[in-house]
């Protein structure tokens, strides 16, 4: 699995889900985004590869047609192209501190 760099991981911290395809430039990005935005708030961030088990078992249970899938403590983010302001507003609405840093 991909190392994403920087970040925390910790128990009361929000654990974000990424099963990702080979050879996937909306994976790549997302990952991307996801290892600066470890950066300014503590996150788990979690890759699971789409052709492993798990990673099929989470693609057909979210119905997902495009990877990335992306998952906030095992719910729903995204599918395809990741939108940070909306993993913000979740982040936020699952009661985890967002700080200003995070909004570009």
């Amino acid at each position: 699995m991909p190392d994403i760099p920087g970040g925390f991981d910790g128990a009361d911290t929000p654990r974000i889900t990424v099963v990702r395809s080979p050879a996937c430039h909306q994976c790549d990005s997302a990952l991307r985004t996801l290892g600066w935005l470890r950066n300014v708030m503590p996150m788990r961030v979690d890759v699971v590869e789409a052709t492993s088990d798990d990673g099929a078992r989470l693609v057909a249970e979210h119905r997902a047609p495009m990877s990335p899938l992306v998952l906030l403590d095992g719910e729903f983010v995204s599918s395809g192209k990741l939108r940070t302001g909306r993993l913000l507003d979740l982040l936020r609405a699952h009661g985890y501190t967002v700080p200003l840093e995070a909004i570009r």
